[in-house]
């Protein structure tokens, strides 16, 4: 880490100015007491930056939180888990601005100052009858130090939650930097199902936060990858109110790159800790591709390896298989020449100009056996190079993931779906 900054307790509600709450409104189950609606919402004005899901199909809060973000100084975000609120029509986004407008009422805000995101699953219209009684709890319930409980409430298949919090030093004006996350399954970003929200008490004017957040996302969300599978719903939100002080942090300064950097470390801690809980997953990978002709040439070469369901097979049976490697560079559409291409697995050399180097096939299990390992591929063409998180692939993702239609059992009781 860098020594600019460092960790500190809190999560969203870190820094000042910022109150959450998190309720259980049985939004999947009413049965079940588990939190699953959260709120965070700055006291003060702020600036908001977002981005979402390049998916085609978009879920209705992805569609009214974009809108939202264009028009105006968003500084409250509300979030389910359970439901997606995905494929639901006309319906679907009459949900997801009638909670913005009852949340923004009790807040005293408008309706086009609250975000609106969801998570769970896609195809079933919101349980509004269960959610709506939930929101005065909701806002009355609103405090500092919650921000633990917000991070609880969007977990859907995560089996722990996400949350960093940080504090720098910028121009001798302390600030402090907080998020969350969830994701576990249908990860592979392209700005996965993943969700991220962000606060800092930072000044920052509207679009030098756009770009602080692009950029940031960037390197982290768009660098990690579970299952090659792209949500309808991928939301990342920051706020930012300013309640430190100073002087607006701004581009192409000494104080922009720290705050860029900053940002940059919570959202790679937030996107690594995604894959680390990937759904059955048992190994984190590093995936390095240098020597690329071109940095997409790396890219591809990157996501070809992280996506290709053969080498994450591979690595979850802990065999250091470079050929599957080597073949997934080979399909991925960048320049390559086979002679030229070295592929090192935890530091070991597996392949030396496209032939198996001269390395014991046991030393090399050992590496790939590790709960996390780097594979480094050479291109040797020029300078080209990127870096992607990925897992492996188990049996037990496969099992998991045969079951999410059960969910629909309840919506049938609630008359919200005839299947």
């Amino acid at each position: 880490m860098s020594s600019v900054y460092g960790k500190i307790k809190g999560g969203v509600t870190a820094p000042l100015g910022y109150v959450s709450n998190a309720v259980s409104a049985g939004v999947k189950n009413p049965d079940a007491e588990r939190l699953d609606m959260a709120l965070i919402s700055s006291e003060v004005a702020c600036v908001a930056a977002g981005t979402f899901t390049t998916n085609r199909v978009k879920a209705a809060p992805v569609k009214v939180s974009q809108t939202h973000l264009r028009d105006g100084d968003v500084r409250a975000i509300l979030v389910n888990s359970g439901n997606a609120n995905a494929c639901t029509g006309v319906s679907g986004l009459q949900d997801a601005r009638k909670s913005a407008r009852l949340v923004g009422k009790l807040l005293g805000v408008k309706q086009s100052q609250v975000a609106v995101c969801s998570t769970g699953v896609i195809g079933l219209p919101m349980p509004m009858v269960r959610i709506e009684p939930k929101f005065d709890e909701l806002v009355t319930g609103l405090k500092r130090k919650e921000g633990t409980s917000v991070a609880k409430a969007i977990m859907t298949s995560d089996t722990c939650h996400k949350e960093i919090s940080v504090s720098l030093d910028i121009d001798g004006v302390k600030m402090k930097i907080g998020a969350c996350a969830k994701g576990a399954g249908m990860i592979n970003p392209h700005m996965a199902t993943m969700l991220c929200f962000v606060t800092t008490d930072a000044k920052v004017a509207k679009g030098a936060l756009n770009a602080y957040v692009s950029d940031a996302v960037e390197v982290s969300f768009n660098r990690i990858t579970i299952d090659g599978d792209m949500s309808t719903n991928d939301s990342v939100i920051m706020l930012a109110n300013g309640a430190a002080g100073g002087k607006s942090i701004r581009r192409g300064t000494k104080s922009g790159k720290k705050f860029q950097d900053a940002l940059n470390y919570v959202m790679q801690e937030m996107a690594k800790s995604l894959v680390r809980d990937g759904e059955r997953v048992t190994k984190f990978v590093t995936v390095n591709v240098k020597g690329a002709k071109s940095y997409n040439d790396a890219k591809k070469v990157a996501e070809a390896v992280a996506n290709s369901s053969l080498v994450k097979c591979s690595w979850n049976g802990n065999d250091p298989n470079w050929g599957r490697i080597i073949h997934a560079v080979g399909y991925s559409k960048a320049m390559v020449k086979e002679e030229l291409i070295d592929i090192h697995i935890g530091g070991l050399a597996a392949c030396l100009g496209g032939l198996e180097a001269n390395v014991s096939m046991d030393d090399l299990r050992k590496k790939v056996a590790g709960d996390a390992f780097t594979i480094e591929i050479n291109l040797n063409l020029c300078e080209g190079a990127y870096t992607i998180y990925s897992s492996d692939l188990s049996p037990e993702y496969v099992d998991f993931n045969r079951s999410e239609y059960a969910y629909w059992k309840q919506a049938r009781k609630d008359g919200l779906t005839k299947q």
